[in-house]
């Protein structure tokens, strides 16, 4: 009687004990963040483009949409502040990845580091089913820097960053390269499909086991980055939707955005770029080349908003949606890259197939029209460059707001906003180093319609480029690297309250808020090692031509 006493109370006591647990286990909602690349802020339907995206529409629709949300203004640096919640100098990526870019310092080392922990790294020890798919970017030098590495449990995708989709040089399934491409369609094999069918699958193993824990899916596609290259079918909806060129387009797409009350009528449609030339100036000919770049795009676009939809419904059948978080953001603003304008033989299908090296990019014309109504591109910290479309979504924990949420938020703040929605810890050391402290704050808030109580300043810096936000003003800048501190003349002061397409410098008219913005933004670049930046290596000396 004794001993059943005893293991009754034990049982008592354990079913306590365990009881918060599983509530709390309940509640953890699982994650999928949604990385495009290169997508300009225009773009989408429900930011005021004409491109099919009516499953990307509905999710936003469905829950809360950012019209003030920025990244870093470039695909790597954008990628080590999501995974780590830091400015990208802290993971080692100051500039770019790769060898070229390892100047022999911490922060411009070229690849992720191990001062810091990723989503992934944070989230597994947590409880969490860590699920990655797509373009990875942050470091490929050996396997140490590899996903599997940094937290993830599967992956599949391409580690570099720039691939063809039909044909990509090389695929990593786990941490093994894989040349068989198989495709998971119909159609011939194309990344865009292929990484969301990898993630179904991923999620479908880890719903199906016993271990019944949440996912993070981290899917990073690398559409619509160059090369151009989509499915005939899907560029057909598109042949000649563009033939009314950009200077219209960047007009139609403006007036969707007022309508939709994502932009003010009080912030002017910036004036075409001075480099592009009027759609009018240009012959029939070259006229039909451009209208197929744009078409090809868009039609890179659509597809991922199809299998978005692939993947609702997946997780819809699965019965995890009303508690899945989607998130979704680009990399950076519209991409200039590439020639000016079109050159034959672009019109045949076989030439886009090319090695990115060769490939063609829709360029600075179309790009403009993607940044609609912003000036500048990628790379820039204007914002054409840094704004990006960003909204949450969340069935068992957001209810849908009709208004924008214009509240400032950044990449940094993702990282918090996960840790306090898993329970997750941040650690003050990793990997035998101490870890710095997060500078983001929880966007949990903004699921409430609440506005953020941000402490600190907004920085960015990219290539020479910066940013510093406080409220409604931003000081931006091209150029002020070179220096340890950045000259004061060198930046331009807009007030984005009343001009948030970046016309009307008053840098001049309130000098002393110049200064004082100017002045943190030194004190900044400072504290995460933006400068100086060293030279680049020398290239070791190659022998009889090898």
């Amino acid at each position: 009687m004794n001993v059943i006493s005893r293991q009754a109370r034990l049982f008592c006591v354990i079913t306590l004990l365990w009881l918060p647990v599983a509530e709390t286990f309940a509640e953890r909602p699982n994650i999928v963040l949604i990385l495009v690349d290169d997508m300009g802020f225009s773009d989408i339907g429900c930011y005021g483009g004409e491109i099919e995206t009516p499953n990307i529409d509905a999710l936003a629709a469905g829950g809360v949409r950012f019209s003030h949300f920025r990244n870093n203004s470039r695909c790597c640096p954008t990628r080590a502040t999501l995974m780590t919640g830091l400015p990208p100098h802290q993971t080692g990526i100051g500039h770019m990845v790769g060898l070229r870019h390892d100047r022999g310092v911490p922060s411009y080392q070229g690849a992720m580091n191990r001062n810091c922990v990723t989503i992934a790294e944070v989230l597994k020890p947590a409880g969490y089913a860590t699920l990655m798919t797509g373009k990875w970017h942050l470091g490929m030098r050996d396997e140490s820097y590899w996903p599997l590495q940094r937290g993830f449990e599967k992956y599949y995708g391409c580690l570099t960053g720039a691939f063809r989709y039909f044909k990509p040089d090389e695929v990593t399934s786990q941490n093994e390269q894989v040349t068989s491409r198989e495709s998971t369609t119909d159609r011939p094999y194309y990344t865009t499909d292929a990484f969301t069918d990898h993630a179904i699958k991923f999620i479908e193993e880890e719903t199906a086991s016993d271990a019944k824990r949440p996912f993070f899916l981290y899917l990073a596609y690398n559409a619509p980055h160059w090369p151009l290259q989509a499915h005939e079918e899907d560029i057909d909806k598109y042949r000649e939707k563009y033939a009314i060129g950009w200077d219209q387009l960047r007009a139609q797409r403006y007036q969707r955005q007022i309508e939709l009350g994502l932009i003010d009528p009080r912030w002017m449609l910036s004036p075409r770029d001075s480099a592009v030339p009027a759609w009018d100036s240009l012959d029939a000919d070259q006229q039909k080349l451009e209208s197929l770049r744009m078409a090809v795009y868009a039609a890179m676009v659509d597809r991922v908003d199809q299998n978005i939809g692939k993947l609702m419904t997946s997780l819809n059948e699965m019965g995890v949606d009303e508690n899945t978080l989607v998130i979704f953001l680009s990399d950076n603003g519209a991409c200039q890259e590439g020639k000016l304008l079109a050159k034959p033989p672009f019109a045949d299908a076989e030439q886009r197939n090319l090695h990115p090296g060769a490939g063609a990019s829709y360029s600075r014309p179309w790009a403009n029209a993607s940044s609609t109504p912003f000036r500048f591109y990628k790379h820039h910290t204007y914002e054409g460059g840094a704004a990006t479309p960003f909204f949450m979504h969340w069935p068992a924990g957001i209810q849908p707001q009709e208004n924008w949420y214009a509240s400032n938020a950044d990449l940094i703040d993702l990282m918090p906003t996960f840790l306090e929605l898993s329970g997750a810890s941040y650690p003050s050391q990793a990997h035998g180093n101490a870890i710095p402290k997060l500078p983001g704050i929880s966007l949990v808030p903004a699921m409430k319609g609440l506005k953020l109580e941000r402490e600190s300043w907004l920085f960015n810096e990219h290539e020479s480029n910066g940013l510093v936000i406080d409220g409604d003003w931003k000081l931006v800048a091209n150029a002020v690297a070179g220096k340890n501190q950045a000259k004061e003349e060198a930046w331009e002061l807009y007030n984005l309250k009343e001009d948030r397409t970046e016309l009307h410098d008053l840098s001049l008219q309130f000098p002393q808020r110049r200064k004082q913005m100017a002045e943190a933004w030194n004190q900044w670049a400072s504290d995460v090692k933006v400068f100086p930046v060293p030279p680049r290596r020398p290239r070791p000396h190659k022998q009889n031509g090898k």
